[in-house]
């Protein structure tokens, strides 16, 4: 079979054994970018939508989703997160960029959870605003860095 480690010899699935490794501070960022409509971002932006204030909504729902993560993707371990934070920039008039970072000391990485921070953070600004921008597009959904663990770590160039 290949190296992927969620599969055995036989090519069924499984999930790692992490027992024999050791816990680590382990932190992971990812982001992830809203494109919409440069009127649609300034509501968001100016917290004038009727739904109310789309980041800090955004925000808890990534924190919740980061907690969550062992319940959506079959074979992540749960992980008692040490925190997770998430944060909002307008890198052009028509963007939104979602930022995770998540820290974990444990046995496996973060990423997952970072991941699906910025994806569900993502999702919700969009559900907050489609009422006035269907056009709204989801996209470079990314791993931007992580650090601690024996794979060592890792920083996107781009």
């Amino acid at each position: 079979m290949s190296e992927l480690t969620h599969f055995d010899d036989r090519g069924a699935s499984r999930m790692v054994d992490v027992g024999g490794k050791a816990e680590t501070d382990r932190v992971a960022v990812a982001s992830a970018v809203v494109r919409m409509k440069p009127a649609t971002l300034a509501l968001v932006r100016d917290k004038g939508l009727s739904k109310g204030d789309v980041m800090e909504v955004a925000r808890l729902a990534g924190i919740m989703a980061a907690k969550k993560t062992a319940d959506l993707i079959p074979l992540c371990h749960p992980l008692p997160l040490t925190s997770v934070t998430l944060d909002f920039s307008f890198p052009t008039e028509d963007s939104l960029r979602i930022e995770a970072t998540v820290r974990v000391f444990a046995r496996t990485g973060v990423e997952m959870e970072a991941l699906t921070a910025v994806s569900v953070a993502a999702l919700t600004v969009y559900d907050m605003a489609k009422a006035v921008d269907r056009e709204m597009t989801v996209e470079l959904v990314r791993l931007e860095r992580k650090g601690g663990g024996k794979s060592g770590d890792f920083r996107r160039d781009s």
